[in-house]
């Protein structure tokens, strides 16, 4: 279930109040008027089952709210009542199946801002990343793609092609793209200046690397794996289990590959850079590719389930 607060402006709460009461799946419907000073207006609050909310606050939204008054979301942990389950079986669907837009978008724009804090994770993971290339050292490897936030971005890319959103999208390219840029940098001087205290060497970077060598040895494997990892990731964020976030970010080699190609190019290895970098662009392309299918896939699937709602309730009148 999912908690709405909503501010509405005096003369709107009627249609607000309609809107709740004509959704099914909604419960715990209250109206606290005249509590809000900013913005003025009256607090109507009610819940509903996350598998109904998409569409109530497509509705909600055409009211012009998010302009003169507000609509805020909160997801409730436990609700103990009858009354929110029986809106929870009314609903159409399966809460966790559902997805919200409207939250997705926004989660997206969040993660896919090119910050301070977006740069410093994403070149840490990849100076940890190069210290495992280096040293063929599979746990520093893994840490490194937990660690690295590129999904973020990503999942902005995937978003804004289905919701057709230039802004997102082009916020999210630059992210990802200046991000990596600048990761890279820092890690190819990080490169020089743990050679200049003797810690890296081209003798180690060219070494046999039983643990490391995938990385800049690209093949179709490497495309298949990027495609079932972007799969689960926008199920992931989608279906709000964040958790299953860290397997798929152990799972790609993106953080890795931009750092054996800094490595490489900071030792002059032209070879390891060059199959280093299809590797990244490979990985990129795949969850790109496989997150935007994925998300069309949810977007067609609900449609349909929301056409056979209202074709059902057409028919009960």
């Amino acid at each position: 279930m999912l908690h709405l607060r909503i501010i509405a402006p005096a003369g709107w709460t009627d249609a607000v109040v309609d809107c709740l009461e004509n959704t099914v799946g909604t419960a715990h419907l209250v109206v606290l008027e005249g509590a809000a000073r900013v913005p003025p207006g009256d607090v109507v609050m009610c819940d509903v089952a996350r598998e109904a909310a998409d569409e109530l606050l497509r509705e909600l939204r055409t009211l012009g709210l998010e302009d003169d008054g507000a609509i805020a979301v909160e997801d409730i942990d436990l609700s103990l009542s009858r009354h929110a389950d029986r809106a929870e079986k009314d609903a159409p669907g399966e809460g966790a199946d559902a997805v919200l837009w409207e939250s997705l978008t926004e989660a997206t724009h969040e993660e896919s801002t090119l910050t301070a804090t977006y740069l410093a994770f994403l070149s840490v993971a990849t100076m940890i990343a190069a210290c495992g290339v280096v040293l063929d050292n599979a746990v520093l490897i893994v840490g490194a793609m937990a660690v690295g936030p590129e999904f973020g971005p990503l999942a902005g890319v995937c978003t804004a092609l289905v919701r057709r959103s230039p802004k997102l999208a082009g916020r999210s390219l630059v992210a990802l793209l200046a991000g990596f840029a600048a990761a890279m940098v820092l890690t190819t001087g990080f490169s020089l200046m743990m050679g200049g205290f003797g810690l890296f060497s081209d003798e180690l970077l060219g070494q046999d690397r039983p643990n490391t060598d995938f990385i800049w040895h690209p093949d179709p494997f490497s495309f298949v794996v990027a495609l079932l990892a972007g799969i689960a990731g926008m199920l992931s964020l989608t279906s709000a289990k964040s958790g299953a976030l860290v397997g798929v970010a152990i799972s790609v080699t993106t953080v890795p590959a931009a750092a054996n190609a800094a490595v490489a190019l900071a030792y002059g290895d032209l070879r390891q850079m060059w199959g280093s970098s299809q590797q990244l662009l490979l990985n990129l392309c795949g969850i790109i590719v496989a997150g935007t299918a994925t998300l069309l896939a949810q977007k067609f699937f609900w449609g349909k389930q929301n056409a056979r709602m209202a074709r059902s309730e057409t028919g009960m009148r």
